[in-house]
């Protein structure tokens, strides 16, 4: 039995670790990351390295803290 399966989603960022961090400020752009569930997408699909990954994290659960984002969609 053959299965069907999808190609893998290309990156969302193509940032490298030069760039500055991910700001809680900048809620449109860490929208981006989420999914329809609020829920933070993984590093194979940000694009992000692991250091790059956390402090995108660590932005989102600022921005929850404060209400710039929902804990939940």
């Amino acid at each position: 039995m053959s299965r069907d399966r999808r190609a893998p989603l290309p990156p969302i960022s193509g940032r490298n670790c030069d760039d500055a961090w991910p700001d809680y400020k900048d809620v449109e752009n860490l929208k981006r990351f989420l999914n329809g569930s609020a829920q933070i997408y993984s590093r194979k699909r940000t694009g992000y390295c692991t250091q790059c990954q956390k402090a995108l994290k660590q932005a989102v659960k600022r921005a929850r803290h404060i209400g710039l984002l929902p804990f939940v969609g």
